[in-house]
């Protein structure tokens, strides 16, 4: 975070399945059992499995317990929205310290429901993992049964010939859509999923996002949306128990194989949610929509994506100023500097897959902004991505991004932008003449990175909008399309 380490964290995942198609392929390898755990790591593997199409089973190292300052259970997320509150005069350097060295207690993946643990809850919602992969906790010995189940169960696939795309189907993304909606998860699944899906030969793009988010019901506020964690999660029933909720409703289709070698219906007879208070029911849901929001308008023809679960209430529809960003180090700086006002909306700009390269996560002034408290009354807008420890009205990869030309590159300081999550529409308030005029005098700026891998990775990728995939190469030696 916070340094050129980050254009390398989306850009890696191409890497990670790249590298195990090398392997399993040169290796001969008749199955997978893939052990994951943090972030690009999970959706990298998830990519190969479905590239290679081997008998796969998925089972990561588990989240992270949650950390206790002054009695309070706190996460990740915790420590960088402290440094916020620092920098606002609100909080001591030694209460930083001790977040610092009690957020994160031991062995896991971050505690809230952010990329790695959402991931993983995917993982169980496609079927490619046993039940409970995506909430045992890290130190649990229910982990290390859950890995020892994986041997027979990996080798009853490899006896049945059940591939990874026999289970990755169009109908087992769209489940996971489901449940990605119910458990309120980090915005890089809609970056994750569709690259996914791309390998099994599957479709998902933004509109598929939209219309399950408008049909299913937010069910969990998992860290940041709300005070939960992992570990509660985890006691309530886990991500079996958020499936069997929406498929009393008929929201997910509970006919679709598993790894268990039963079908998804037949795993949820054992599924109970023993806590209402963490997992809500489907007839009392926190919100009847989904927990991400997928917004299109004139600044973002191609579509943007929200976490409208961690989004306050007062901040659904919003209209303001524009402040004009060309990197997170610029608005990091401003928004520590004091120099952001309330009601301002932030436009961080040239971060996109492209334009970074590598579409860097904007957890630095996010959480510097919550912790601030200004995440009520202020608004982000970028062509780069978020964190899923991020929350907020904080609205990413928006397409086309400014580096290909996109109408967030013709936004002018002080422009009104009018954000309105519920009807879905972000709306640059500019007449169409000046947006005309202002494209044919757009330049776009030199390319950040001219040589290494993010040279090769910026001519390379594509929209955020279909999941920021490289380009497939055609026979002949040209460049196809994404």
């Amino acid at each position: 975070m916070g340094h050129a380490g980050m254009k390398y964290s989306l850009a890696t995942r191409e890497i990670i399945a790249d590298s195990i198609e090398c392997m399993v392929m040169a290796h001969g390898f008749d199955a997978l059992v893939m052990v994951p755990n943090c972030d690009k790591i999970v959706p990298g593997m998830l990519m190969a499995a479905a590239r290679l199409d081997l008998p796969t089973i998925v089972v990561s190292g588990g989240p992270m317990l949650a950390g206790t300052v002054r009695g309070k259970k706190v996460s990740l997320s915790n420590v960088f929205e402290a440094v916020g509150s620092v920098s606002a005069g609100t909080m001591s350097e030694d209460e930083l310290l001790e977040y610092e060295e009690k957020a994160c207690p031991g062995c896991g993946s971050c505690s809230g429901m952010f990329t790695a643990n959402s991931m993983n809850c995917m993982t169980e919602a496609l079927g490619i993992a046993l039940p409970g992969n995506g909430s045992i906790p890290a130190v649990f010995a229910a982990r290390i049964r859950l890995a020892k189940s994986a041997g027979p169960a990996i080798m009853a696939l490899l006896k049945s010939g059940t591939t990874a795309r026999n289970i990755m189907t169009a109908k087992a993304f769209r489940n996971a859509l489901a449940v990605d909606m119910a458990l309120g998860c980090s915005t890089n699944t809609v970056l994750h999923l569709p690259a996914i899906a791309a390998e099994a030969g599957v479709s998902l793009g933004l509109d598929t996002v939209a219309e399950i988010s408008s049909r299913t019901p937010n069910l969990c506020k998992l860290s940041p949306a709300g005070p939960w964690h992992m570990e509660d999660l985890d006691a309530a029933g886990g991500v079996q128990a958020v499936m069997a909720e929406l498929a009393s409703a008929g929201l997910i289709d509970t006919s679709l194989p598993s790894v268990t070698g039963h079908t998804i219906g037949e795993n949820l007879k054992k599924a109970v949610n023993k806590d209402t208070a963490v997992i809500a029911p489907v007839t009392a849901p926190h919100s009847v929509t989904g927990g991400i929001a997928v917004l299109r308008g004139n600044l973002a023809p191609g579509g943007s994506v929200v976490k409208r679960s961690a989004v306050a209430p007062e901040m659904l529809q919003h209209s303001g100023p524009a402040r004009v960003f060309d990197s997170e180090e610029a608005v990091f700086e401003a928004v520590m500097g004091g120099k952001i006002n309330h009601g301002d909306v932030i436009v961080i700009r040239y971060e996109g897959p492209r334009g970074g390269p590598g579409m860097k996560e904007m957890l630095s002034p996010t959480a510097a902004l919550a912790g601030r408290g200004m995440d009520k009354t202020v608004a982000l807008i970028t062509d780069g991505r978020f964190s899923g420890a991020t929350r907020g009205a904080c609205i990413g990869h928006v397409s086309p991004e400014a580096a290909a030309g996109g109408p967030i590159a013709l936004v002018h300081e002080g422009d009104t932008i009018q954000i309105d999550i519920p009807a879905g529409s972000l709306t640059l308030v500019v007449a169409e003449t000046e947006l005309v005029s202002r494209k044919l005098g757009f330049v776009a700026p030199a390319p950040k990175a001219r040589s290494g891998y993010l040279a090769r990775y910026a001519a390379m990728v594509g929209s955020a909008a279909t999941g920021a995939v490289l380009v497939q190469w055609c026979e002949d030696g040209e460049g196809g399309g994404s």
